[in-house]
């Protein structure tokens, strides 16, 4: 399942079209529908009826989702239909009416470096989500189909919709010690939580095909997350994670769980949470407790694994409870003996986004299971 959507077109993008995200369908034809009014009422109402002062919003209207030529172009047309018009009605010379030819000039001059305004910021955003997507495929990888013996399928979804990173995070690599899967959420916001994303994926990815305990590998991610909290003067920096194994040699999935929530199994029958024995997040080794315990689960064929972030199950529906994602997967999925990990994710997105209400939290979600 994709984890990317399609870009729209660059006209679209930059607000030229009706189709423009940025602007409401009628007001990219609102120029031409004042022109045309302007028309049916000359031709229509009494002469005494000055209504040729209506264009002077053309240029405006036309600001707003034109270039800046055909801004200039529109502001000529009106100019030349109120000098049309006053002169079919002998208004022509008549101060009021020449005040109006000066005012829509003015108008659709300012109008003109509005639009060459507008059109330069247009750009500008459309390269930083460009350089945002960018980031996002550097950072957060495509969930390949399958990876070894695993297959897999997820989304991951921003709390800000015009980001395209936020602090949550995944990874899966294939690894000499089987296949191997991060689910992780960083403590904040923004721009550091971003670098601190890159910090955690970046040690997963070298300490993942290194390490062959997965105990072990937690220890060395707590170690450097501990370096990065000390670089950036952030004592309080910190990131639950879940490590996923999946050995070539077994049909089952270890888990180390560093403060996350619990990965739900979805099988014939129903589904529910697997036990972990959950540690302290990764940054905050230093407050102590007890070393990082692997816990071990069979998986059969046919049943699906649901490694999550907390934006699934912290949101809350009309009624203030939390979304029981167990719960949803159990009674959807309960009487089907064999689950495909695409239909399992496609599940979870297009339900909780029916479910939650109210300012959305970053949410990462990837469904996996054997292949064999």
């Amino acid at each position: 399942m994709s984890t990317k959507p399609r870009p729209a077109p660059l006209a679209g993008r930059l607000g030229r079209g009706p189709d423009s995200p940025y602007t409401a369908a009628w007001v990219w034809w609102a120029p031409y529908a004042v022109i045309v009014l302007d028309v049916v009422c000359e031709i229509l109402l009494p002469r005494s009826w000055a209504s040729g002062f209506v264009l002077v919003a053309v240029p405006v209207l036309a600001a707003i989702t034109r270039p800046a030529r055909l801004v200039a172009a529109l502001t000529l047309v009106a100019v030349g239909l109120q000098l049309l018009f006053a002169w079919r009605f002998d208004h022509l010379s008549e101060v009021h009416h020449v005040g109006i030819y000066v005012a829509t000039g003015i108008v659709g001059v300012i109008s003109v470096e509005l639009s060459v305004q507008r059109e330069r910021d247009a750009r500008q955003l459309v390269q930083a989500r460009s350089v945002g997507e960018a980031v996002q495929l550097m950072l957060l990888r495509p969930i390949p189909a399958a990876l070894g013996p695993v297959r897999a399928a997820g989304y991951y979804q921003a709390a800000d919709t015009r980001a395209q990173v936020g602090g949550d995070l995944y990874d899966l690599c294939a690894t000499p010690y089987g296949v191997r899967v991060l689910v992780g959420d960083v403590r904040g916001k923004g721009l550091a939580a971003i670098q601190h994303v890159g910090t955690v994926l970046g040690s997963f990815r070298d300490a993942a095909h290194e390490i062959p305990d997965l105990a072990e590998l937690t220890d060395r991610m707590e170690r450097r997350l501990a370096r990065e909290a000390a670089d950036a003067g952030d004592a309080e920096l910190f990131v639950t994670a879940l490590f996923l194994e999946f050995p070539p040699d077994a049909p089952e999935v270890r888990i180390a769980d560093r403060g996350h929530p619990s990965p739900v199994l979805v099988r014939y029958g129903g589904a529910a949470k697997l036990p972990t024995r959950p540690g302290v997040p990764l940054g905050l080794g230093a407050l102590g407790g007890a070393p990082t315990e692997v816990t071990r689960h069979p998986l059969a064929p046919g049943e699906v694994l649901v490694a999550h972030t907390d934006g699934v199950s912290e949101a809350r529906g009309t009624d203030g409870e939390f979304y029981p994602l167990a719960d949803r997967l159990a009674a959807h999925f309960g009487g089907c003996d064999v689950l495909d990990p695409g239909a399992v994710a496609g599940f979870v997105r297009e339900d909780l986004a029916e479910y939650a209400v109210g300012t959305p939290d970053d949410v990462a979600v990837i469904a996996l299971a054997r292949a064999d």
